[in-house]
């Protein structure tokens, strides 16, 4: 059975005692706090013969759905990790949910996530979204739903994921990483957004270790001691969304140091001097143009546009290196 996490008790309580079911739930919220699992638990209890506050985990259906061979789900995800979902695989559900459920129950059908869609992808789904045919539930898990189709999204009952609380989060991490230091773990929660399962992600890919050496990159690049094309080479090993997300993040913390003065809306303490130094000597108006031009470039990287990576760092970079000074 699917780890319920404690943040999760309160909405598990209310999908659990509905007495019937809506066709397709939209559970969303941000990536890392356990959506995933929370639907994977829904689709055992909704499939489940004889649920109680959750899947028996001992009936006929339970039994072969822990071994993969349920014939009444589908799960659609991507056939590679960070590639688009095909209208192929869609057109495959479609087939499913057309289907009599083989145990006479329920058929469930789980997408996650659900924005990784492409158009005809989406379009395909709109018609089983609408009117599913026979008694069965589409589970779509979303990390961003601004992403969707606003015909996919009125098709389902919306329902928020709840977030831990800072201090649920820290406990949890803290159990789960013992072997980390508080410093680290807190840090690795900041650059999370406070999502402690992307937490743990971010610490199995290195996350902080690679965030250092950009931080000393971009401290070279100011100090003129790296151009911006051996900076973005050198970063070649870094995920570029990490690098985006840094960059929005410090971009938006010198637009509000700028305002308010304020030390502690400077973030880290890895790069606080840094952004202090660029908030005092940078035009608001430039900084406000680096920022529309990242936050325009994130949405393509997320998007998966091909873009040429080592042109788009070294163009970001060269608006960074010209942030301080007028002009």
């Amino acid at each position: 059975m699917d780890e319920l996490y404690p943040w999760q008790a309160e909405l598990w309580q209310q999908l659990s005692g509905r007495q019937e079911h809506a066709h397709a739930y939209l559970l969303h919220g941000p990536q890392g706090i356990g959506k995933l699992a929370l639907a994977q638990r829904l689709m055992a209890f909704l499939l489940c013969k004889a649920p109680a506050q959750g899947p028996c985990g001992q009936c006929k259906s339970c039994l072969l759905l822990a071994a993969g061979s349920h014939p009444d789900n589908f799960i659609l995800q991507p056939e590679e990790a960070d590639k688009a979902i095909l209208v192929d695989q869609v057109r495959r559900l479609v087939d499913f949910v057309s289907q009599t459920a083989q145990l006479g129950g329920r058929k469930v059908v789980l997408i996650e996530p659900v924005e990784s869609m492409n158009l005809n992808a989406a379009n395909a789904l709109l018609k089983s979204l609408e009117e599913p045919s026979g008694n069965t539930v589409l589970l779509l898990v979303s990390h961003q739903p601004s992403r969707l189709l606003p015909t996919i999204r009125s098709r389902c009952v919306q329902q928020p994921c709840p977030l831990p609380s800072p201090a649920q989060a820290a406990q949890w991490l803290a159990a789960t990483l013992p072997e980390v230091g508080d410093e680290a773990r807190a840090d690795l929660l900041a650059l999370a957004n406070g999502s402690p399962l992307a937490a743990r992600v971010l610490h199995s890919q290195d996350a902080l270790a690679q965030r250092a050496a950009v931080v000393e990159g971009v401290k070279r690049l100011l100090k003129q001691q790296q151009s911006p094309t051996q900076l973005a080479e050198s970063w070649n090993g870094v995920p570029l969304i990490w690098l985006f997300d840094w960059f929005c993040d410090w971009s938006q913390r010198l637009l509000r140091y700028q305002l308010t003065q304020d030390e502690d809306g400077l973030g880290l303490s890895d790069m606080r001097k840094v952004l202090q130094y660029l908030a005092q000597k940078s035009p608001t108006g430039k900084i406000v143009a680096a920022q529309d031009w990242l936050l325009q470039h994130r949405q393509k990287v997320l998007s998966k546009a091909n873009l040429n990576r080592v042109l788009l760092l070294e163009t970001l970079l060269v608006s960074w290196l010209a942030l301080p000074g007028q002009g």
